[in-house]
């Protein structure tokens, strides 16, 4: 491939080019990354890889296979952190090829880990090398998306970060389809998926590097101008990432996304026995992996629907309705609990999660009305950070204090109690982030090469 055609100035769009052709491009990046979500289904046969039908002696726990996704999930952030004004400076096509390579690539280094039985080799490859493609797939299309839907930027990067959220509906049964099919008397089939899906995904995610175009520098949408009195908290000027970096509304909204995170990723990595803890001998495995199927698909529609509605509504009221709503929500969990409310159980849970997505699709917008359209992918990719936070933040509060509470005697139905006040004291402090939201003050203006 000749190295021009990933250059930026080879991807600007011709005039007339349909920018609706850019979403699709974004989320065929998107599906594939998304696949982390649905990791845990090689969490038990990578326990297996040696007893093949159960755990034998050299076999990996579950405890150190677990690390595989925390280390994926770290690196989705530090990586868009460290990258994203490379992102910004090389384009769209040459970062999302970057990503497919390393997405790619993670699967397969991760195969010759299991082929050698070294986890370290898998912490390697999905973890380190797998994370810096989820980190830089995450973010290669967010600032083109914004800059080719100005009218609509939260409508625009709903579409695309969707297919994040969706990801593992499309992942979870490939993956078990495929290791039955390559499932032999001295393989579990875990080694042949992984290298088939590694093949897949990148051959999946270049069909995203040839589509995308960015527009040029003068282009605007038919019929739309810029409004002349922008809303309340939309910026008109611009702000440089070193600059954006320096002020208090980033900080603001690193612990708005970290305290929405945190919340929602803490319960969608219980869910299955938590619903089978709290209603004891009520819900099944089947019903319970069915709960979570559920809520994958409100996480996944929640982030277009929430990040359409911010566009009429606003990004800052947006997230006061994810936390005043969610507090509502975690704090009502032990009563339906108490009351044996299985419906009402997951209608809550739905909710919670369709805000969580959302809050994930809403956040590039909210950046782009603070900080201007300049460098918001690589302001993007330094507020991520918060998600590899979060990212071990909330499955380390839920998992550990359901511990403490059940070796305390606590039943385990009851186990998740505190935990969900916890949850409510985190959303608290986030709607105080997000009350306290003003506009960027005009010294962290870009002046066209100067800041001011």
């Amino acid at each position: 491939m000749p190295s021009s055609f990933l250059d930026r100035e080879n991807t600007i769009a011709p005039p007339g080019f349909n920018r609706f052709m850019v979403p699709p491009a974004a989320l065929a990046v998107h599906l594939s990354i998304g696949q982390a979500y649905a990791f845990s289904t090689f969490n038990l046969p990578l326990t297996k890889l040696l007893g093949l039908t159960h755990s034998a002696p050299g076999d990996w726990d579950l405890k150190e296979v677990g690390w595989i996704f925390s280390i994926a999930i770290v690196f989705l952030g530090s990586s868009a952190a460290v990258f994203g004004r490379w992102v910004e400076r090389v384009g769209p096509r040459q970062s999302m090829f970057t990503a497919a390579l390393c997405f790619g690539g993670g699967f397969l280094v991760s195969a010759v880990g299991i082929h050698l039985h070294q986890l370290w080799i898998i912490y390697l490859g999905y973890g380190v090398l797998g994370g810096c493609g989820l980190g830089i797939g995450y973010i290669s299309p967010v600032s083109t998306l914004i800059k080719w839907f100005p009218d609509r930027p939260g409508m625009a990067t709903g579409m695309a970060i969707m297919g994040f959220g969706g990801g593992a509906l499309i992942a979870a049964p490939l993956s078990v389809m495929l290791m039955a099919h390559f499932k032999t008397a001295i393989s579990n089939g875990v080694l042949e998926t992984f290298v088939t899906m590694g093949v897949i995904y990148f051959m999946f995610m270049m069909i995203g590097v040839y589509a995308v175009r960015v527009p040029a520098a003068d282009w605007k949408p038919a019929g739309w101008t810029a409004p002349s009195q922008p809303k309340q908290l939309v910026t008109s000027a611009n702000v440089a990432v070193d600059m954006a970096w320096r002020t208090p509304q980033f900080w603001l909204l690193w612990v708005v996304l970290c305290m929405n995170v945190t919340a929602g990723i803490g319960v969608l990595g219980q869910a299955s026995p938590m619903i089978q803890e709290i209603f004891n001998g009520r819900v099944t495995p089947a019903a319970a992996a069915g709960f979570v199927g559920l809520i994958s698909l409100f996480n996944m529609v929640g982030r277009f629907f929430w990040a359409s509605t911010s566009d009429y509504i606003g990004r800052r009221n947006t997230y006061m309705i994810f936390f005043l709503l969610g507090i509502v929500l975690y704090s009502s969990v032990p009563t339906l609990g108490h009351l044996g409310s299985i419906p009402l159980f997951v209608a809550a849970f739905c909710v919670i999660l369709s805000m969580y997505g959302g809050g994930f699709a809403t956040i590039p917008a909210y950046l782009r009305d603070m900080f201007g359209t300049y460098q918001v992918g690589a302001i993007h990719g330094r507020l991520l950070t918060a998600w590899s936070v979060a990212g071990v933040l909330g499955p380390v509060l839920v998992n550990y204090i359901r511990q403490y509470q059940i070796d305390s005697g606590v039943p385990k139905a009851q186990a998740y109690s505190i935990t969900m006040y916890i949850m409510c004291a985190l959303l608290l402090i986030g709607f105080l982030c997000n009350f306290g939201m003003r506009a960027v003050n005009e010294k962290y203006y870009y002046r066209g090469g100067t800041q001011a």
